[in-house]
């Protein structure tokens, strides 16, 4: 499992992008941007669209933030591909496919007697290190916009008070 400051584990995958496409994805290939790793337990589940429908809903605030947001199952290319056919639409980022768990393993996140990962969610710095991690139960879904806050927070380099917003003033140590 990655620490924070530590280098992210590196992944190659395959993922589904704009609407039903299949790219190879390397985490190397977005060295010098921000990313936003999720991990969801499985496609055509009921928590599970709530949350990759939100961070669709929020996708321009990511990359006016300069980040990128990927989205990682168990579930193969091909599921991804269908279950965004059938029910999703497009959602603006990619879907991995991590059929061999190792992705999941390697960030921490996989559930071994489940054979699924948690909901586990990343943020990774431009220099390809872990600067967030956050796992939530199956059962609780995650919210884009405190993902969002959290990483405002980050890429501002100051102190941030709990609660704290983009544009509201750091804390001043000594104050």
């Amino acid at each position: 499992m990655p620490m924070i400051g530590q280098p992210a584990p590196l992944f190659t995958t395959t993922a589904v992008v704009d609407g039903g496409d299949f790219k190879t994805v390397s985490l190397a290939d977005y060295k010098g941007k921000w990313v936003v790793l999720f991990f969801y337990p499985l496609d055509f589940t009921f928590v599970c669209p709530t949350e990759l429908t939100q961070f669709r809903d929020s996708i321009k605030d990511f990359t006016q933030a300069g980040a990128v947001v990927l989205g990682c199952s168990i579930d193969s290319e091909h599921a991804h591909k269908r279950w965004l056919r059938d029910d999703l639409g497009n959602l603006g980022y990619p879907l991995l496919a991590d059929t061999t768990k190792r992705i999941s393993r390697d960030y921490g996140v996989l559930l071994e007697d489940r054979g699924i990962a948690t909901r586990g969610t990343f943020i990774i710095d431009p220099e390809q290190r872990v600067q967030y991690m956050g796992i939530h139960n199956l059962s609780v879904g995650r919210d884009a916009q405190e993902i969002l806050r959290v990483l405002s927070g980050l890429q501002s380099g100051e102190l941030c008070a709990a609660g704290w917003k983009k544009g509201q003033a750091h804390l001043k140590p000594g104050k």
